[in-house]
């Protein structure tokens, strides 16, 4: 019997041709039930996920065998054979982590890798002769900064990040959102974690796109700087992560050499509101109810009088 390596490097093709008679038997019976089952969506898409009772597949999670891997293989091919015969669309294949054996078999017939979370990989096929329409995952990740200011003495925090090459330099304090966080919610968290400071959300400031962000593992990056009022004053750093932490004059932080561009720009715009009145510069939020039932989201723009 050929080794379960040489199973998996083959070229692209029926597995069966590998393993002997008696088990290529196993598999040929046709009809409904040899077959794998998914949910189909409104775009003529269909989802099977190895890890449902429902899949049309018993694929176990701590034994392996040369069998169970051309059967799959067996019913997967006749699924993308009767799915494009009825007009299908695309195929979403959803692989537990722990049967990830699958995904050597359904690569060799044209699927690709999607995405990937803690507990699955999603692979996915494009059925039509015509271009792949299938949408990219996600393409952006989110950092959200907060321009906390105090407005009696109009001055700003700022931080020097420990795990930064430019540590020097002092930032607006700040982090990645967490999967579900709304930008207000990031800039409030991560200033209380970084500085020990107490914080209230009044609008978005500006909004940085940058692509091919190294960081992101060569994805896109967006930075929302989110103006907050400080409702404390006493600083007390997280060391593990911000190696110094002060309030500065909002003036000075607009012209010194020691910080990023953006932070020149930032305190630019901080100084314009309070010359002019945030209203000029303020990018507002509003929350209101989705089209998908009992979901709401938020939009952002600029204040507008009301009707």
């Amino acid at each position: 019997m050929q080794s379960l390596q040489k199973l998996l490097t083959r070229a692209p093709g029926s597995l069966s041709t590998l393993l002997p008679c008696r088990w290529q038997s196993y598999t040929s019976c046709s009809g409904q039930q040899d077959m794998l089952r998914g949910k189909v969506d409104r775009w003529g898409g269909v989802t099977v996920d190895l890890g449902s009772a429902d899949c049309g597949f018993e694929g176990t999670y701590f034994h392996t065998s040369l069998r169970e891997l051309d059967t799959f293989g067996g019913k997967l091919r006749r699924s993308l054979k009767q799915w494009k015969a009825e007009g299908k669309k695309a195929v979403w294949l959803k692989v537990p982590i722990l049967q990830s054996r699958f995904v050597p078999v359904a690569a060799s017939q044209g699927f690709q890798f999607h995405h990937a979370e803690n507990g699955y990989s999603m692979l996915t096929m494009w059925l039509p002769d015509d271009p792949c329409r299938i949408p990219h995952f996600a393409t952006h990740q989110i950092g959200v900064a907060g321009c906390v200011l105090r407005e009696d003495t109009r001055e700003v925090l700022v931080v020097q990040d420990r795990n930064r090459e430019t540590s020097h330099m002092w930032k607006l304090p700040g982090g990645l959102s967490d999967p579900g966080e709304d930008f207000d919610a990031t800039a409030v968290r991560e200033v209380e974690e970084e500085t020990g400071i107490k914080s209230e959300f009044q609008s978005v400031l500006t909004i940085r796109q940058q692509h091919n962000y190294p960081g992101a593992f060569g994805k896109s990056d967006l930075y929302v700087v989110c103006r907050l009022k400080a409702l404390s004053h006493d600083i007390d750093h997280c060391p593990d992560e911000i190696i110094g932490c002060k309030w500065i004059d909002v003036g000075e932080l607009a012209t010194t050499q020691s910080t990023s561009l953006i932070s020149t720009h930032v305190a630019q715009i901080v100084l314009h509101g309070f010359r002019e009145g945030f209203d000029k510069v303020d990018i507002r939020m509003k929350e209101l109810p989705s089209v998908f039932k009992n979901m709401t989201y938020k939009l952002y723009h600029r204040p507008i009088p009301e009707l």
